[in-house]
């Protein structure tokens, strides 16, 4: 059955005009980042680590120095800067490489899909590498930033260059609405897409989980599912079809169909 759905599913994106690829969590656990909150997720193990997760902005819009020293020695966010992709990372990559996948639309914070190689990424949760100035918008590289020296000189917060408000890392917390041009070229990516390729996402966060729906939405669109389990997507029959198992397996072995089949056609 899965063979069979992988194959589907390769006939599916290389017959696509505009295929996208949607992220969450599931695809970069299997590279060692732990999830919030499955059976071993942070937050399950550590609860109080959810209470501060909701609490966090405001203690930026509040208080940004005691926000960036909470940031600075919170021992899990350093996880993400060790990290490397997967195969799973890799074969988004190769697909749009190839000119099938038109942009990968994620929940993830991590970069990993940047640093596997794919170029046109909508990080729709923001990028924990970069900072961002609520003020006016604005996105800088975490390491132009010597955020270490500054706790140590008591010159935090650091400071948008544009507009002198105090910057925050790019992640949208709690209770902080989504960046308006993210939100909006995601919205876009969904509403002319003609297959989604959804991988290792539970479609429980919204405004996130809205956009297999807004593709579902017009007549011809595709939606396909890459989870380890089935989700609100599968037995809501927002999704055509769930090819059941880990992204970091069915992903490469999809891009290999998908290559096999574009050079027949050549």
């Amino acid at each position: 059955m899965v063979e069979e759905r992988i194959e589907k599913a390769a006939n599916d994106l290389a017959n696509s005009r505009h295929a996208v690829a949607l992220t969450g969590a599931g695809i970069s656990t299997e590279s060692g980042i732990p999830d919030f909150r499955g059976p071993n997720g942070i937050w399950t193990k550590y609860p109080e680590m959810e209470r501060k997760a909701y609490q966090i902005y405001g203690i930026f819009l509040n208080d940004p120095v005691a926000y960036w020293k909470d940031r600075l020695e919170n021992p899990f966010l350093h996880k993400f800067f060790t990290v490397e992709p997967n195969p799973g990372h890799q074969a988004l990559a190769e697909l749009e490489e190839a000119g099938i996948i038109q942009a990968v639309l994620t929940q993830n914070i991590d970069n990993l899909h940047q640093r596997a190689g794919s170029r046109n990424v909508m990080e729709y949760h923001g990028n924990i590498n970069k900072l961002r100035c609520i003020s006016c918008s604005s996105r800088y590289n975490r390491d132009d930033y010597d955020l270490e020296k500054m706790k140590e000189e008591n010159t935090l917060p650091p400071l948008c260059p544009g507009c002198g408000h105090p910057l925050k890392t790019d992640v949208v917390y709690f209770q902080e609405p989504i960046p308006q041009d993210v939100a909006y070229q995601s919205y876009l990516e969904a509403q002319k897409c003609d297959v989604m390729l959804i991988c290792g996402t539970s479609a429980n966060v919204y405004p996130f989980a809205s956009l297999p729906t807004t593709a579902r939405s017009r007549p011809g669109v595709t939606i396909i599912e890459i989870n380890a389990e089935p989700t609100p997507l599968t037995t809501n029959n927002i999704s055509d079809y769930i090819i059941q198992g880990y992204t970091g397996e069915i992903l490469p072995r999809l891009s290999e169909k998908v290559m096999k089949k574009l050079s027949a056609k050549e």
